[in-house]
């Protein structure tokens, strides 16, 4: 894990969390105590993972819609979005609470798929792909992968660690696109996650 994601995410989930050690603590030391701040600001531990896929996953943002994406007739997975007053706007987060086991390049494969509607060459498709491949594990029933955007960049965590990022802005775009542009797949989980939650 690169610490210069470790310092995007902490700052985008906790601003003001990070701060000069002048305690005299070892460099590993102020490293695991960075992360286990992290992962209690992500998880929202010791609630718990099912608590926290009901729980503000950033600070500053609002939990907006969930809905269910299905695949003949099947239920994939259930996803939620958090966002500022904005929704289509990063900084955003987006939980897919997986309902079935998949490959990770079988969700990779999907994705370049759909990204391919919002106009990038095969060429910037193809690095992606790769790019995904590497990223995204494959996952089981129960799992969950969030994918926090912002304007520079698109990270992932899975199950609430980090897996890494892809620090494009046109890839970050289009990625969140599945979900939000007008021209998704699923109009009707579109609309879902659009919807503001009470």
């Amino acid at each position: 894990m690169s610490s210069n994601l470790n310092s995007h995410i902490v700052d985008l989930v906790a601003p003001g969390l990070r701060r000069v050690e002048s305690d005299g603590q070892p460099e590993k030391t102020a490293k695991i105590e960075k992360r286990r701040r992290l992962l209690l600001a992500l998880a929202g531990l010791p609630l718990g993972a099912a608590a926290w896929a009901n729980t503000h996953p950033l600070p500053g943002l609002k939990r907006w819609g969930n809905g269910e994406f299905r695949r003949f007739g099947f239920l994939v997975y259930e996803a939620t979005l958090w966002a500022g007053d904005d929704p289509l706007r990063p900084p955003l987060a987006l939980r897919l609470n997986y309902k079935r086991n998949l490959a990770g390049s079988a969700i990779a494969e999907a994705s370049v798929k759909e990204m391919r509607k919002f106009g990038a060459d095969e060429a910037t498709l193809q690095r992606w792909g790769e790019r995904m491949r590497a990223l995204f594990p494959d996952v089981r029933a129960g799992d969950h992968i969030t994918g926090l955007y912002q304007p520079e960049r698109a990270a992932f965590l899975y199950n609430g660690r980090e897996l890494g990022e892809v620090a494009e802005a046109e890839f970050a775009r289009q990625f969140f696109g599945i979900w939000l542009d007008p021209r998704t797949s699923a109009p009707e989980l579109r609309a879902a996650l659009l919807r503001r939650s009470a």
